[in-house]
This record gives structure tokens, sequence and C-alpha cells, in this order.
């Protein structure tokens, strides 16, 4: 089994630290505990590195992202970020958003629900991980031109800075930010999310890369 990051445990006594609610009993993270701790071990136990990002527990493998275990309202779950390419002859992968190509997710509500699929977790797991080591890639499809949201044409606009990073990041990498940015219902949060990842779009990275 890999070994327990302390950076984890903190995750799993605070949040992810992304909202007022982090460190209180209204936490998401503390309505899943249980069912995080046995994906947590799961996961270690196929071998993979624990790491922190995004807030969250992220799984990687000689440096590149595999999987991330994480909890929402309603559910705790394991997702992989290149879900897509798993042979998923279980029928247990979702796709966590319509416009979603890549990530894959599997959700939970109980621990006994992980115990049942731990053998499908594992050998997926195991198949995202052989994914990520043969360097085999996600084929993005190019026909879907999604608009800007009017805050980042405004910034993109005024900093030519940031728009030649932008114009020279890869389709999967534009495509992300899109849809996270324009996920947010008010423009002050997508104002906030185009805040925080500007240093990453100017470094030429997408939103999963290191």
């Amino acid at each position: 089994m890999s070994s327990r990051n302390i950076e984890i445990d903190k995750y799993l006594s605070d949040g992810c630290g992304r909202c007022s609610l982090g460190g209180t009993p209204d936490c998401k993270v503390h309505a899943w505990q249980d069912e995080l701790k046995s994906l947590r071990e799961i996961v270690l136990d196929c071998g993979l590195t624990e790491e922190r990002k995004w807030g969250i527990p992220c799984y990687t493998i000689e440096g590149k992202n595999v999987s991330i275990v994480s909890a929402v309202k309603s559910y705790a779950s394991i997702s992989f970020f290149k879900g897509v390419l798993i042979s998923d002859h279980h029928n247990i992968l979702e796709k966590p958003g319509a416009n979603c190509q890549s990530d894959r997710v599997v959700k939970f509500t109980s621990v006994a629900a992980i115990r049942s699929l731990e053998p499908a977790l594992r050998e997926y797991i195991h198949q995202a991980i052989e994914i990520e080591r043969s360097g085999e890639k996600v084929k993005f499809d190019a026909k879907l031109e999604l608009e800007l949201p009017i805050e980042l044409a405004n910034r993109l606009a005024f900093s030519a800075e940031l728009k030649r990073a932008w114009e020279i990041l890869t389709p999967g990498r534009k495509r992300g930010y899109i849809l996270f940015i324009s996920a947010a219902k008010q423009s002050k949060t997508r104002d906030a999310r185009i805040d925080k990842y500007i240093p990453s779009i100017l470094q030429g990275k997408g939103m999963h890369d290191q």
C-alpha cells in the first residue's frame, strides 16, 4: 500500500477549504467520511501516489494524474481523468457533465455499495494506471466549438500576453476552462474563476496540470 499524505488527513478533518463551511459540521466532506476513507484505502492499495490538488485528494502515477476521490453534497465519488478510455464492462462509469469528453465518475452513497463494487474499482484503477503509462491520449471532439464567456473574452481583449497564452493552449485545455468558467451562474464567480487560473493559462497549463 502507498503511504498516506498528511494533507489528505487535513482534507478529511477540515474539508477542501474552498467555501466558508470548511472545518464546520456542515462541510460536505464530513457527511461522507466513511465513504471517502473506504475509497482512499482502495486507491492507496493499488499503488497510486496520494497528493492534494485543487484542495482535494488526487492520485497519481509517475507524476501523472489518474484519479480523484472527493465529495459533493449528495454523494462521495472516485473519478478518472481518462475514464472514457477505460473498458467499462461493469457499466458503472458516468459522465460528470453532459459536455465532458474525458473524465468519468463512480458515485456512492454508502460504504456497502463501495464494498460491493471494490473488485470492479480495483480493476478500473489498474486500467487507468496502464493507460497513463502507455501514453494513450483522449481524442477530443474538435467540432464542439464553445462560446467564450464574456468575462474571459474581455480579459483576453485587454491583455495581449494573456491572449497569446490562450491562443496556444490545446483545444482540450481551452474547453476545460470554458466549461468550468461558464458553469458559474454569477458574473463575479466567473471572474473569480478566471483570476484563479490566469497563472496556469500564462504557463500553458490546463486546469488539471501540475
